[in-house]
């Protein structure tokens, strides 16, 4: 155990940011994956939005690398495109 106060104080921190962090993450994911379930086109483009608003915030804030968030817009925009 830490000895020192402000040792203590990064761990409850870290501890904060990480349960932060996750949360994001999983609600990210779950929007990704109603994502790929719906079959309506236009709903898809405006859950889309939200989706890649999400991970860009998570790539700006360094929850996951940026071209990871780049490659699953990538990877949605396609599955969309194919809605049609």
């Amino acid at each position: 155990m830490a000895n020192k106060k402000s040792a203590l104080t990064r761990i409850k921190s870290n501890e904060t940011k990480r349960l932060r962090n996750r949360y994001q993450l999983k609600t990210c994911k779950t929007f990704v994956k109603k994502l790929k379930s719906t079959t309506d086109q236009q709903e898809a483009e405006v859950l889309f939005k939200k989706v890649a608003s999400m991970l860009d915030r998570l790539a700006r804030k360094n929850v996951i690398h940026k071209n990871k968030a780049a490659h699953s817009k990538s990877a949605l925009s396609v599955c969309i495109k194919g809605l049609k």
